[in-house]
């Protein structure tokens, strides 16, 4: 029933495994991909006839996660898979852009790529595996596609190079690399790194180019025993079409691209662009078309041949000369950090919104929930182009080119224990004309910094671009969009002074050499370190102090039995500190509390309180006190949060009292020391040894009692319950002092003389018993 073909490849120390027949076999091109026990599917079907009027290659590719793959039910009100994650969106676009340069020009059938995964074991990520079942799916069904490549992740830990490591190594290492390319050459580059030199993230190029190699190899294997016939392409010869739109509008174009401002040069073009459709107007419709787009064909090698022969750009620059920079930060006044950062014609306004942890990004995955505390969203309006256009929820694009400056950031942000806020930072081009993806880096810097967090060091951007005939070549800085279109590269570097964080890399030929690389990334280098001289006469450092509108954290800890006190029973507790002192109050399982406000004297109320559930009292201390009761033989006062202690009526003043209600009242605020504390916790405070309008304390100056003697012990049970104290009772044991007539009213000299006994030994007074002290529920 089934002609099954399979190819085992050894690719990073494990086993990849390409199998077809078995599944999808009415695709054009279906590949089961098997790395340990992650398995993706990838189907690729493409229409056999070109829609009427096309004039692109409509290439669509969607990466799915199944939860079941990795034993999970999706969450939130729908059970079952959705629209697109980021994650799933970021993917696509991976797999993406390395495919799209392999189909020839002229090529314009609809070719659809669905990548799903089926099983995930938590270690081998799927998107790798994605990328080379859709290569191998493209090889097999015949569609004209100039592959195979391949795809390979690379780590860096301890100075080595890992290939396709684990997230624990990765994790650990100082970077994440992914690079795909065919047996000749690379296509594409992804990364995040820790500020690595151009040397360690060129090497990291070429050992994942190296080891894609048999990965390739084996999908040619694979093909050679299971594709299919490859389709027949018959693509029009156009040089007369050519030369002809040449020699009609050559000069014009050549004029207009010698014209700076771009509304200008756009404009011009636009002039030459309706020659050729009145020079074409009487004919047929397919071949006016056709001219419409060969126009773009004679533009390109109009710019192209001046930069090769000239070294003169369209706006009159070199090629390493970056245009004209202004920065500012402070730019919007109630934001808690912002900038407007213009490099040209390409302009972002960047903002930066600091707040708790409860306003960290959910996000479920394959590998369970997690909580990212820092997002990165790039907005890229119709506006900032002078078009009208669609405009609402964000696209494929404004997704990577936010993620990628997410990249070039995250490594120099402070860890969550020393800054524990959520951050967002969003930015909005208002203006472009090349590289807002590295606009918005060098704004998400200066927002950073003009918000109060403290970055390593700041970070730039730079968007570097290619023309490439034959074995000539010119790395160009800085690039311009036209320059972006017409070019045959866009490779984006981001980093500090001290080293590189993201590279990002796409091309539109066959590839390119590791001799290209090294020009682009050393030309970068002095780029991006241009580019950050301009951003420090906007801001060099992180300011010292927040804006007053950002919120204020505070980290306390708290030993964890003490987080239910905290909490109280059904959250009744930290619900009443967060509704009476105004302060969000977050609460970990370790006894991490944060508290955070805008308001500094919330923030202290708060942690008062809790630090006054949580700490005990310490004995010889002075406390502010308020009044909760009186009792005949004494007061509680509540000293420390919910925590009460007992003055005793002997210990509030220096004289005599002989009624509490008459020298104090409910509610009353009163400094007390801590006399004692016993093992239960129960407190005994005193009045009388603190000033109490200084809160100094007071030297006893009590007279000794009669006789010289200290007090004796207490007996179980406390004080009287008249009120009256030791003094006036007497001791008791083999002590002295007249207890005072037995209740049968008989006196001493009626019961006989009493017998000697020992005297008891001198003890330390004991404390009231625990219905007379104690907490305050």
């Amino acid at each position: 029933m089934f002609t099954i073909h399979k190819q085992e490849i050894e690719f990073g120390g494990r086993t990849l495994t390409l199998e077809t027949g078995r599944v999808a076999r009415q695709a054009d091109g279906a590949v089961l991909a098997t790395y340990g026990e992650t398995v993706v599917l990838c189907a690729v079907t493409a229409a056999k006839n070109v829609k009427e009027g096309q004039d692109f290659f409509p290439l669509t590719v969607h990466y799915q996660e199944k939860f079941s793959a990795a034993g999970r039910i999706p969450g939130g009100f729908f059970k079952r898979e959705r629209g697109a994650t980021e994650h799933e969106t970021l993917t696509s676009r991976l797999i993406d852009r390395p495919i799209r340069p392999l189909f020839p020009e002229g090529f314009y059938n609809e070719v659809l790529i669905i990548a799903q995964v089926l099983s995930y074991d938590g270690e081998n990520e799927a998107d790798i595996v994605a990328l080379i079942a859709a290569s191998a799916a493209l090889t097999l069904s015949g569609v004209p596609f100039m592959g195979p490549l391949a795809a390979a992740r690379v780590g860096y830990v301890d100075g080595q190079y890992l290939l396709n490591p684990t997230k624990d190594q990765i994790k650990a290492g100082e970077l994440e690399l992914i690079a795909a390319g065919t047996r000749d050459a690379i296509l594409m580059v992804e990364s995040e790194a820790k500020e690595l030199s151009e040397e360690v993230m060129l090497g990291a190029v070429m050992f994942a180019h190296n080891a894609c190699k048999p990965v390739v190899d084996g999908i040619i294997r694979l093909a050679e025993a299971a594709a299919k016939e490859p389709w027949d392409l018959h693509i029009e010869d156009s040089s007369s079409t050519l030369g002809k739109i040449k020699d009609a509008i050559g000069d014009q174009v050549a004029d207009a691209y010698k014209i700076i401002a771009k509304a200008d040069r756009q404009s011009a073009l636009g002039k030459a662009r309706n020659t050729i459709k009145e020079l074409f107007a009487g004919s047929a419709p397919a071949e006016a078309l056709k001219a419409s787009k060969l126009v773009k064909k004679v533009e390109g090698a109009i710019v192209r041949g001046a930069i090769l022969k000239d070294g003169i750009r369209i706006d009159g620059r070199d090629t390493k000369t970056v245009r004209p920079i202004e920065a500012m930060v402070g730019f919007l006044p109630r934001t808690h950090g912002s900038a407007l950062f213009t490099r040209g014609e390409t302009q972002a306004i960047v903002s930066t919104t600091l707040g708790t942890s409860d306003a960290e990004q959910m996000i479920d995955g394959l590998d369970g929930l997690r909580y990212e505390r820092f997002m990165l969203h790039y907005n890229f309006p119709p506006y900032s182009v002078g078009e009208v256009g669609r405009f609402g929820a964000p696209s494929r694009r404004d997704i990577g080119h936010g993620k990628l400056a997410w990249r070039a950031v995250n490594p120099l942000l402070p860890t969550k224990e020393a800054f524990p806020y959520t951050i967002r930072v969003l930015s909005d081009i208002t203006e472009s004309n090349g590289s807002s993806s590295m606009a918005t880096v060098c704004g998400a810097s200066l927002a950073l910094m003009d918000a109060g967090v403290p970055l390593l060091r700041p970070v730039a951007g730079i968007a570097m671009g290619l023309i490439l005939e034959g074995k000539d070549f010119a790395v160009l800085s800085d690039i311009l969009g036209d320059e972006d279109h017409l070019g045959d590269m866009d490779f984006k570097v981001a980093g500090t002074t001290e080293g590189v964080t993201a590279l990002q890399m796409d091309i539109k030929v066959a590839g390119i050499t590791e001799e290209i690389m090294k020009v682009a990334l050393d030309q970068a280098k002095t780029g991006r370190e241009h580019i950050l001289n301009e951003m420090a006469k906007a801001l060099d450092t992180t300011r010292t102090e927040m804006s007053a509108h950002a919120p204020r954290i505070e980290t306390l800890q708290i030993d964890k039995s003490k987080i239910r006190d905290v909490i109280g029973t059904g959250g009744k507790i930290i619900r009443e500190i967060v509704a009476t002192t105004g302060a969000k109050v977050n609460i970990e399982d370790d006894g991490t509390v944060k508290i955070a406000s805008s308001d500094p004297a919330q923030i202290e109320a708060a942690k008062k309180w809790i630090l006054g559930i949580t700490q005990e009292a310490e004995v010889g201390k002075i406390y502010d006190g308020k009044v909760v009761s009186m009792v005949d033989f004494g007061a509680f006062v509540n000293f420390m949060g919910a925590k009460d202690g007992l003055v005793h009526i002997s210990e509030i003043k220096n004289e005599r009292v002989s009624n509490v209600k008459e020298v104090l009242t409910e509610g009353q605020a009163v400094k007390v020391k801590v006399l004692a504390m016993d093992e239960r916790g129960k407190v005994r405070l005193s009045m009388r040894l603190v000033d109490q309008e200084t809160g100094e304390e007071i030297a006893d100056t009590r007279p000794p009692r009669e006789g010289g003697e200290e007090r004796g012990p207490r007996r179980e049970g406390g004080p009287r319950r008249d009120g009256g104290d030791r003094g006036d009772r007497g001791g008791r044991g083999g002590g002295g002092g007249d207890r005072g007539p037995r209740r049968d009213d008989r006196s001493r000299e009626d019961r006989g003389p009493r017998p000697e006994r020992a005297a008891a030994p001198e003890a330390e007074p004991t404390f009231a018993p625990t219905f007379l002290t104690g907490d305050r529920d």
